[in-house]
């Protein structure tokens, strides 16, 4: 009998990933059979959906707004796997809804530096990583937003950010193309998530009016994200649109 070689362990690191979003493109990774590197702040649901996953799933709690932090990260990661072939950016932040010169500083700044600067310090440890290993090379996703393209009212961070990480995707797809890394961005508009939850029950739109948004279960978007990263190297989905097919957001405004 001839032996059949392992396949090689796909290492990813999906940061958010103890709730929503996160947590939906974990469990489709590991459907399709991803060793994971769970990453968030808050150590209980990282464990909670290590134990769903199984010996797959590794917990490495982490503030990725904070560089330090990262840098630790990624040298856990390092140490422990050797590589990383995906990089999930997940992990985002809101701030209460307010005009644009009423927003306070500390608001701003918590937001950019979770949804802007943890994405890029992320992704800067993850191409030096991926520069070095052997093979070289891997994937970078990034979660945009349907804000990305079209803002709500009185969400200047959030829809400020969320354009800059479209910039980012595009800059890291660019320079990435030496080093056989792909980046791509998942536009995601009313997952039925804890951050959507105002949305069911009436949420401002652009004519002033308050109004209930479809939702959709964000179980789809884990598999839009495990569509793209199952993807070989040399070919990439650049964004997607993943949302409620009902929700206003062709046309908004």
């Amino acid at each position: 009998m001839i032996a059949i070689p392992a396949a090689p362990q796909k290492i990813a690191l999906v940061t958010g990933a103890g709730t929503g979003i996160g947590k939906a493109a974990a469990l489709a990774l590991a459907a399709d059979g991803w060793t994971l590197a769970l990453t968030g702040r808050r150590r209980e649901p990282l464990e909670a959906l290590a134990a769903e996953i199984g010996a797959a799933a590794h917990v490495l709690p982490a503030d990725i707004s904070d560089k330090p932090a990262v840098d630790a990260l990624f040298a856990e990661v390092a140490a422990r796997f050797g590589r990383l072939d995906l990089l999930f950016n997940n992990a985002g932040g809101w701030s209460p809804g307010a005009p644009i010169e009423d927003v306070p500083f500390e608001d701003w700044q918590r937001v950019v530096n979770v949804n802007l600067t943890g994405v890029f310090l992320c992704t800067q440890a993850a191409i030096r990583l991926m520069k070095a290993q052997q093979p070289k090379g891997g994937r970078v996703i990034n979660n945009g937003s349907i804000s990305a393209h079209a803002p709500r009212p009185l969400t200047a961070p959030y829809t400020a950010t969320k354009h800059a990480v479209s910039g980012l995707t595009k800059q890291v797809a660019l320079e990435g193309r030496t080093h056989n890394i792909a980046c791509g961005q998942i536009d995601i508009g009313n997952a039925d998530t804890d951050m959507a939850a105002k949305m069911k029950s009436g949420i401002l739109q652009a004519n002033g009016q308050i109004m209930v948004e479809p939702v959709f279960d964000p179980v789809h978007a884990g598999r839009a994200v495990a569509y793209m990263a199952s993807l070989p190297l040399d070919a990439n989905v650049l964004t997607m649109t993943v949302m409620a097919s009902a929700a206003p957001f062709v046309g908004r405004g």
